[in-house]
């Protein structure tokens, strides 16, 4: 490579900047030599007699102390001055870039950096022979100074240089290491100085395709390979052709990361070996004592924030380059795998908190996913809750039932942060309510194209309009919409509605707009239903998931044509597969007729003949492309021109389609016959494997074995944390009550974890949605405050060595005194059925009963809940066995029902009820008993009835049951 030529720097001012320089330095002596003096002799010194006295806080305040005040705060002010000039002259002098930042002086400060810039103008010629003299003369090839950061512009004598190509600065996210994977906190400390830069990158690649197809949508999801396009002050990056395609660039610099030596890589067109050039070194001190501000800086500050660590504070220190999560709005945090639980041994050998990254990615994408799918979450956690309960049907004695974990703990942990069961419930009843009441008047329902859910209303957009809509539903737009306000479904009924039928089971969602879900009826396009675009599989298995497991339905089937084999294992009863389209023609050709037509469909529903088996609808999902003579064959079937019990969503092109949906890119759905345009609802094919093995998971009957985990119990505790019923702290004193909801979720999974967890894994328990560091430490930081010392001067929250969070030796918790008296009662038969009680006695409800909706997600990544429930359920059955042998029907009676306030779904608890009950030789009490277990079973919000070794107990115990419970059931 040719050498460049030597280059002679020299300065040119013109008479505006001499003067400039002249007046700058005038002002400067002025502000530094003036204002003291002055007010040496004319207010004396910054403190005066009047605030050195004593008696100043107790006396009256005169006129002399105010001036006084007055004198000392422009004593201050004139010191932030100098110490602002202080560090820009370094700054120009020394060359370093970016002055250091002043705290509190942003205005000030600024006003320092222009005069000292001015004044910097009349020595340029020294700033810049300076470094030229200690480089050793002539420049060698390679790097070259061109100018100095506060100097004046300057002209430089050089050969022609080939013309330069307008270039762009990208960075190529590299492979993991271990398991270390790159983050755009990362990514922007190592190229911006300031990982909370890294939203300047998140806002330059949002939505833009990547060389593997897939997009940037939350700034916590890049992978190895992808391109991102840079601020134009970023280093170590590559500089390529603006108009270079992203794919290009990556096989230019396939697994290389840009240089991480302060150089920028450049692109000169033409040179095969790309030169560099000279960027200012970052000093990094090690001190770490200083607490940060709040972090809330402005475009301008952002620039000028210095990368050194001497800012941060210590918890921010050591987790600076941790992956950070963010949605749209900009929040960020991390997340963990597992639910980043303390007892994951990889995470507990990790103390910076990295462990299960890619735990982590999987976590945000359910969230992604899983959790904006509100409705179809509201259902699947539904079906689930019924394998759960069967699960405890044959969970065996000092056996948990098994939990799962991974993807299948993370797409639960989703599902209960997303959910939206109170709308899933007002659209079932409003729907099932509208349909009564029209079937009360004796008119027949209207047709309900599409429909919109949000947190205030649930708007039904029906044809053609009617304003005489049947209250609480109200009519607007000209009757085009029927409105239920939120307030009146939440009153609405549930038990009085339980016997009306499902008028519109064909509703399912489309997508979000951003103010809530839109629905649209499968049965309203009167034929088949086109769906186009790349992610059309992942729209069909939303489509499905949600239609299989929907409250607002009753009995349907619905059958997937070449895919989703797997998705039956979450509702069998409804889903089917096949491989083709031909297997189902016939079908559904012969029973075509049989399904109704037009009015007689919704009329048939509401008058309640939907229990007739021609009446179940049918919908069909196919993921293959029918052939010319299929596609004609379904388009005769389903186009009937009016409404029938079926629905038929095809992928690809189809002809003589009704209603064209397509899925962008972007992930945007579209119906062009509704004019539709929403964040679609997808379910892409990792997403639902992971809720196949939930639900497998959910399906074992083996169970897994009851840790039995000894640890130490303080005797005079200082804090008592109790989670067996309603969440109560003791000891501490009140916390306001914004605060308290998160202080007492923080200190819970504390107390319940002690083996300690890092703040990072810790901001993705308690935020899994994201949040920013400052925020995580500041309710740290309050939470240690709150909880103060215990009786040995010991904080009672404090970060070991290692820097894991963790509560004192004074801190107890009821489970852990529960687990205690439970040991104990198995090594002394004589006091066990003391021990046993005591234990029983701590159980005040269900597990931290009544916590606010979407808090306390991690426990479905976590073991707690599954130990608890199954811990107080066998100390229960163990005293009540034991008073059953020893014939006290009331201690046994008591017993069981102590274990059924926390476990009140274990049945095996119930049986003991009924025996301890049937031994009292009281029939009304047993009756009472069996009516309320039959009531419960059939109005359980899972669902799944009652256990077949129940029922044969009943059966036994009270031969009348049946006949007693018939009307009811």
């Amino acid at each position: 490579m040719p050498t460049r030529q030597p280059m002679r720097i020299r300065p040119r001012r013109t008479a505006g900047d001499l003067f400039a320089g002249l007046g700058a330095l005038v002002v400067l002596a002025a502000l530094l030599g003036g204002v003291p003096y002055a007010l040496l002799r004319l207010a004396g010194p910054p403190l005066p007699p009047e605030l050195l006295d004593i008696d100043l806080l107790t006396s009256p305040v005169g006129t002399g102390t105010i001036v006084a005040i007055l004198v000392l705060l422009v004593w201050l002010a004139w010191l932030q001055l100098t110490v602002c000039v202080i560090v820009e002259v370094y700054a120009g002098l020394r060359r370093v870039g970016m002055p250091a930042r002043v705290p509190l002086s942003g205005g000030t400060q600024v006003l320092a950096n222009r005069l000292v810039s001015a004044v910097l103008v009349l020595f340029t010629m020294s700033a810049v022979v300076v470094p030229i003299a200690k480089a050793g003369g002539t420049p060698a090839a390679g790097p070259a100074v061109a100018s100095v950061a506060l100097s004046a512009p300057v002209a430089e004598e050089r050969a022609p240089l080939v013309p330069v190509e307008k270039a762009k600065k990208v960075y190529v996210v590299q492979p993991p290491h271990g398991r270390h994977h790159e983050s755009l906190w990362e990514i922007a400390e190592k190229c911006l100085g300031d990982g909370r830069r890294y939203p300047e990158i998140y806002r330059l690649n949002q939505h833009k395709e990547q060389p593997d197809g897939s997009r940037l949508h939350m700034a916590d999801l890049i992978r190895p390979g992808w391109v991102l396009d840079m601020p134009a002050d970023a280093r170590n990056i590559h500089l390529v052709p603006a108009a270079q395609p992203r794919d290009a660039t990556l096989k230019e610099h396939p697994d290389r990361p840009a240089e991480l030596d302060g150089r920028t890589r450049t692109f000169t067109p033409g040179r095969a070996d790309l030169p560099v050039e000279s960027r200012p070194e970052v000093s990094r001190p090690s001190d770490t004592s200083v607490v940060p501000g709040d972090g809330r800086t402005g475009p301008a500050e952002t620039r000028r924030a210095p990368s050194d660590t001497s800012r941060r504070s210590p918890q921010e220190t050591a987790t600076a380059r941790e992956p950070r999560a963010a949605d749209d709005s900009g929040r960020t945090g991390r997340q963990t795998s597992e639910g980043g639980t303390g007892r994951d041994p990889s995470v507990a050998a990790d103390p910076g908190g990295r462990a299960g990254q890619a735990g982590q990615d999987s976590g945000l994408e359910m969230l992604d996913y899983l959790a904006v799918a509100s409705l179809a979450a509201a259902g699947l956690l539904a079906a689930l809750g019924r394998r759960r309960r069967r699960q405890l049907w044959y969970r065996a004695f000092g056996h948990r039932i098994a939990r799962p974990r991974g993807d299948a703990a993370q797409a639960e942990l989703a599902l209960r942060l997303g959910a939206d069961a109170p709308g899933s419930r007002m659209l079932d009843i409003g729907l099932r309510l509208l349909g009564r009441s029209l079937a009360a008047r004796d008119r027949v329902p209207p047709t309900i194209y599409a429909a919109h859910l949000s947190p205030h209303t649930l708007d039904l957009w029906i044809h053609p309009p009617d304003l005489d809509a049947p209250a609480p539903w109200a009519a607007h737009d000209g009757g085009q919409v029927w409105r239920l306000p939120a307030h009146e479904g939440r009153m609405l009924d549930e038990q009085a509605l339980a016997g009306a039928p499902a008028p519109y089971p064909g509703l399912v969602s489309l997508g979000s707009n951003g103010e809530g879900r839109v629905l649209v009826d499968l049965e309203a396009a009167h034929g088949l239903i086109s769906l186009k675009g790349p992610q059309s599989t992942a729209a069909l298995a939303a489509l499905a998931v949600e239609l299989a497991t929907n409250r607002w339905s009753d009995r349907m089937l619905v059958t997937l044509v070449g895919f989703g084999e797997e998705l039956a294992v979450i509702a069998p009863d409804r889903i089917r597969c096949v491989g083709g389209l031909a297997e189902i023609l016939p079908e559904l050709e012969a029973t075509a007729e049989e399904r109704g037509a037009g009015g007689e469909v919704l009329t048939g529903r509401i008058h309640g003949r939907a229990a007739d088996p021609i009446w179940p609808p049918h919908y069909v999902l196919s993921a293959v492309v029918p052939s010319a003579e299929e596609g004609r064959r379904l388009a005769v079937l389903a186009r009937k021109g009016v409404r029938t019990a079926a629905g038929y969503v095809v992928a690809g092109d189809v002809p003589h389609a009704t209603w064209n949906w397509e899925i962008t890119e972007d992930g945007r759905a579209t119906v062009d016959a509704l004019g539709f345009e929403v964040a679609a609802q997808l379910l892409p094919r990792r997403h639902y494997r992971a809720l196949i093995d939930l639900f497998h998971t959910a399906g074992r009957l083996d169970g897994e074995l009851l840790p039995d985990e000894r640890e130490p119990v303080p005797q005079t505790p200082s804090i008592e944390v109790r989670v067996l019923g309603p969440v109560e702290i003791t000891g501490p004193p009140p916390m306001e009550e914004g605060r308290a909801v998160l202080a007492v979720e923080l200190v819970v999974y504390l107390a319940t974890h002690p083996g300690g967890v890092h703040p990072v894994v810790l901001g993705g328990i308690l935020w899994p949605r994201g949040v920013q560091s400052v925020v995580r430490d500041a309710t740290i930081a309050r939470v240690v405050d709150w909880l103060g010392v215990d009786s040995a001067g010991r904080p009672n929250l404090y970060a070991d060595e290692s820097g894991r969070l963790r509560l004192g030796p004074e801190v107890r918790t009821d489970w852990m005194l529960f687990r205690e008296f439970v040991r104990r009662s198995h090594a002394d038969p004589a006091v066990r059925t003391v021990l046993l009680e005591r234990a029983l006695n701590l159980v005040r409800g269900p597990l931290l009963n009544g916590r606010p909706r979407g808090r306390y997600s991690w426990l479905a990544a976590d073991d707690l809940e599954y130990d608890v429930t199954a811990g107080v359920a066998d100390a229960a059955h163990r005293l009540c066995e034991m008073r059953l042998a020893n014939g006290e029907a009331a201690q046994a009676v008591a017993a069981a029902r102590a274990g059924l306030l926390l476990a009140a779904d274990d049945e095996a608890l119930w049986r003991d009820l009924l025996r301890a009950t049937h031994l009292t030789g009281d029939p009304g009490r047993l009756r009472a008993v069996a009516d309320a277990l039959n009531r419960r079973a059939g109005s359980h919000p899972d669902g799944g009835g009652m256990a077949p070794e129940t029922e044969a107990l009943i059966d036994e115990l009270l031969p009348s049951w049946r006949m007693r419970s018939a009307p009811s059931a």
